[in-house]
């Protein structure tokens, strides 16, 4: 594999390859692989100076049903159900042909990215369908994760080429943590086995920071990402470039003939044999694009990582590419907040498992009153907000805790143990009050109406039902809660106990879900839904299968990976 990192002087006018892929996110560097290993020659351009785009920086999951790892831990479950649940969430949002593709190319995808490459997967024990109480739904079995990785592996050029983890997800100075790792570190007191998983994590960064910048011991997307990097550089007809952009595409009578393209002030123009695959990362990040479909919501608020310009998306839409239609949302969401740093940057914290959903937290709007249910799943928690402020200023919403809730789960940036809260609480990311009123004061709002939310969440947590927004009454919901808490729902639990604690909570757009409508193949397709050859779209560039819904952990990498293969195959003549 040829990394071109500052400049494309070694790309002459007369390179050409068989497939052109723009972007190398998870999606884009997954269709370069799956044409690498049918013996093409790849060129992935990427605009910024590394590899792995909002992927490397996700919780990793890939949502493919059907796999050989779901008998591991759900031996029952189907294809045929996997549809009906699909059908229930999605509808008639997205065509069914493409989501049958997904289905019938999923199982396909991984035996053959398993045994051909270092990307390998294991079922998580339970991680639930986000809409459980729809038939079709399953606990366990259609999420994968990436197993964790040895980044030294990769040796020390390529390893500065994977997109580091927000810093905020990492702990002692820069140690990489999955769900497995927090659980353990959180129970090393109480439990042996624990233990000793800590400490051999902890020693592991400790010997990391000797010699390298950061922990190498890589999970979630992260390992997601080194895992298929470390798998293309054993592919001498690929080539990378870096700091890049597809300036032009021309196609032809039968497809895509060149990309121009441009790094700095140099030019080149290549030549494309089989097809042009965009994985850019989708339109959140194009100003105009950004204004029409996702209005009143800064891109401040975006915890994706850069790149997703949408420049590719111009140049698409040129030709003649038409976004997909019908979805519940253009964008998925997540709850976040927002603290400065002190070099300048906002760091951007989505809210998914560790806090909302836990007992002894509540989310608040303007007035002080609950608006919406705290467990449910982070892209329904965004729509939710957004709807609320249609009508009460519920943007931001504030998530509340009392100071045993933080001591245990923390909240958001703020690690639990309940220490080191000065900073937070001097910068403003963190609001205290030694009572409810007091709060309520600092947040502008009546106190009255907090502590009359208060005290009505805990006559719910004494009974275990809440009845205005049915908290904790699906699987889901109670996998998000506390196991160990004794009350009579694991998503329900008291405020009582002094000082109170408060963040902003802001929708933020994790990722694209409307994207260019395609068929099948992957293959783009015009106003008249006619396949445009040479063209594909994969991962956020293309209209997802979920039609705005989020159903599912893993829907964007899962779907991703799928079409790729797809993609990469039928570009070659392979399928």
């Amino acid at each position: 594999m040829q990394v071109l990192q500052n400049g494309i002087q070694k790309l002459d006018e007369h390179s050409a390859y068989d497939l052109v892929v723009i972007g190398a996110g998870g999606a884009g560097l997954a269709a370069a692989l799956f044409a690498a290993m049918e013996g093409a020659s790849v060129l992935l351009v990427e605009r910024t100076e590394f590899v792995g785009g909002t992927t490397a920086w996700s919780a990793g999951t890939s949502w493919i049903p059907g796999s050989k790892h779901a008998a591991k831990v759900n031996p029952g479950d189907t294809l045929a159900e996997t549809r009906r649940y699909l059908d229930n969430a999605v509808g008639d949002r997205t065509s069914k042909a493409v989501r049958e593709a997904f289905l019938q190319n999923g199982r396909a995808a991984v035996d053959e990215v398993e045994s051909r490459s270092e990307l390998k997967y294991r079922p998580y024990p339970k991680h639930p369908d986000y809409i459980s109480d729809l038939g079709g739904s399953t606990l366990n079995g259609r999420a994968l994760e990436p197993l964790p990785f040895d980044g030294r592996l990769l040796g020390r050029e390529l390893f500065a080429l994977l997109r580091p983890p927000i810093p905020e997800f990492t702990v002692i100075g820069g140690m990489m943590v999955d769900r497995t790792d927090i659980n353990h570190l959180l129970a090393m007191t109480r439990s042996w086995a624990s233990f000793r998983h800590s400490v051999k994590i902890v020693l592991r960064h400790a010997m990391d920071r000797l010699s390298w910048p950061r922990g190498t011991r890589l999970v979630m997307g992260n390992a997601h990402v080194a895992r298929l990097l470390y798998s293309l550089s054993r592919h001498e007809k690929v080539t990378i470039a870096l700091n890049t952009t597809v300036a032009h595409i021309v196609r032809g009578t039968h497809g895509v003939e060149r990309v121009d393209l441009e790094c700095g002030s140099e030019r080149r123009s290549i030549r494309v044999n089989k097809g042009l695959v965009l994985a850019s990362g989708g339109f959140n990040r194009h100003p105009e694009l950004r204004a029409q479909m996702l209005p009143g919501v800064p891109g401040e608020w975006s915890p994706a990582a850069p790149g997703h310009t949408g420049q590719a998306h111009d140049l698409a839409r040129h030709l003649g590419a038409v976004y997909g239609q019908g979805g519940l949302s253009h964008a998925f969401w997540a709850p976040v907040s927002l603290r400065p740093r002190a070099d300048g940057s906002t760091a951007v914290f989505p809210h998914f498992v560790m806090d909302r959903a836990k007992p002894g937290m509540i989310t608040v709007n303007a007035k002080g009153e609950r608006f919406l249910n705290e467990s449910t799943s982070y892209h329904l928690f965004g729509l939710a907000m957004q709807q609320a402020h249609q009508s009460t200023p519920s943007i931001p919403a504030y998530l509340v805790c009392d100071a045993e809730a933080l001591r245990k789960y923390g909240i958001g940036m703020v690690r639990p143990g309940g220490k080191g809260l000065g900073p937070f609480l001097a910068d403003g990311y963190l609001t205290a009050g030694a009572t409810l009123a007091q709060l309520a004061d600092k947040l502008g709002m009546d106190a009255k109406v907090l502590q009359h939310t208060v005290e009505q969440i805990n006559r719910y947590a004494e009974t275990g039902v809440d009845p205005d927004f049915h908290r904790g009454e699906t699987a889901y919901q109670n996998n998000l809660g506390d196991p160990n808490w004794s009350g009579k729902n694991p998503n329900i639990g008291p405020l009582k106990q002094g000082p109170f604690y408060a963040v902003r909570l802001y929708p933020g757009d994790i990722g694209a879900s409307t994207g260019f409508a395609t068929n099948e193949h992957a293959q783009l397709l015009s106003e008249f839904g006619q396949p445009m050859a040479g063209l594909y779209a994969v991962g956020n560039d293309m209209h997802s299968i979920m039609g705005g819904t989020y159903p599912a952990p893993g829907i964007t990498l899962g779907p991703g990976l799928v079409f790729a293969r797809i993609a990469a195959r039928h570009a070659l003549g392979l399928h």
